[in-house]
């Protein structure tokens, strides 16, 4: 199996390889560059054609690239063009943001997904399935951003009850008050951003459920009197999980590509908003280093996905 998998992580050498250069070039298709609007009308043409040659941006396009994937093979990803900073960084200061808002997200989207869809099944064709589904796909049809919106109208303003925007209040001090106050100031964005993440899981697992309960082998342990919830765990529900084993790599990394518009909306300082300010200000380096690192997510997703498949279901082998 370590072999298999090693093999996986070379062959995803020349994926990322591809992935790198769609990404830069794209990033070059952008309207404008760095410095267009940031100074005024009446700013020598000669100062800004000299910031772009020091930037290297009056090179070749291939030359940029073969300069930027040079040094992003060893670690540098280059300096963004309006913190004046190192992109690495830029990023790793909102990286811990994102990762711990993705958990809290990732954790609730299968809590929940998972909570309905037992309930739903167990209960099929009653008023509560059927509530159930009609609100599964309200929430599947309806813009995401809509819900972001009641959510800091409803709990933030109207009642009261979280913060909406921020990551820690002013007032907090020390280790464990800290502590607390990020976490407050999660609940609410990792609560939005769970309950519209659950449609493809609870749909998933509810028809996994129903079709596993009508298999022959069901009615064949319940003719032998094998009692209902020893069927339900150890049968119908273990094998009904398959489907959402084979997609929990891709929703982990799914879920922290979709952080871009509930921390634009929250005003979170992590890497989704870092992004939107990147694509509007033209920063190249820092857009160009955050859909590659996204990129590398999705590729380890699917062999995340396919080691967690294999360990479900013994019969399944990575090849």
């Amino acid at each position: 199996m370590w072999k298999t998998i090693l093999r996986r992580l070379l062959i995803m050498i020349p994926q990322l390889f591809i992935v790198s250069v769609l990404v830069f070039f794209l990033a070059k298709l952008m309207p404008g560059d760095p410095f267009s609007g940031k100074f005024g009308p009446n700013t020598d043409p000669a100062q800004i054609a000299a910031l772009r040659k020091a930037a290297g941006l009056d090179d070749p396009w291939t030359v940029q690239y073969a300069r930027w994937i040079g040094n992003a093979v060893h670690g540098n990803f280059g300096d963004s063009f309006q913190l004046k900073q190192p992109v690495a960084r830029v990023i790793g200061a909102r990286l811990g943001n994102t990762v711990w808002l993705s958990l809290l997200a990732l954790i609730g989207t299968y809590v929940t997904a998972i909570t309905m869809a037992l309930v739903a099944a167990r209960r099929e064709n009653s008023r509560t399935d059927h509530a159930l589904v009609v609100y599964n796909s309200l929430i599947y049809s309806l813009p995401a951003y809509l819900f972001y919106l009641f959510g800091i109208f409803v709990f933030g303003y109207t009642l009261g009850w979280f913060p909406t925007s921020g990551t820690v209040s002013a007032d907090a001090n020390g280790f464990f008050p800290v502590l607390g106050s990020r976490l407050y100031h999660m609940i609410l964005p990792a609560l939005i951003v769970a309950l519209i993440s659950t449609t493809s899981t609870f749909s998933y697992l509810r028809s996994g459920i129903l079709d596993e309960s009508k298999q022959d082998y069901v009615k064949l342990a319940r003719a032998k009197g094998v009692p209902e919830n020893r069927i339900f765990s150890r049968h119908v529900l273990r094998n009904a999980f398959l489907p959402i084993a084979s997609t929990m790599g891709y929703a982990i990394t799914g879920i922290f590509g979709g952080m871009i518009i509930a921390e634009t909306i929250f005003s979170f300082p992590g890497i989704g908003s870092l992004f939107v300010q990147s694509v509007l200000t033209r920063d190249y380096p820092v857009v160009t280093t955050l859909v590659l690192f996204n990129g590398v997510l999705a590729v380890l997703g699917g062999l995340f996905s396919d080691i967690i498949m294999s360990a479900v279901d013994p019969r399944i082998r990575i090849s």
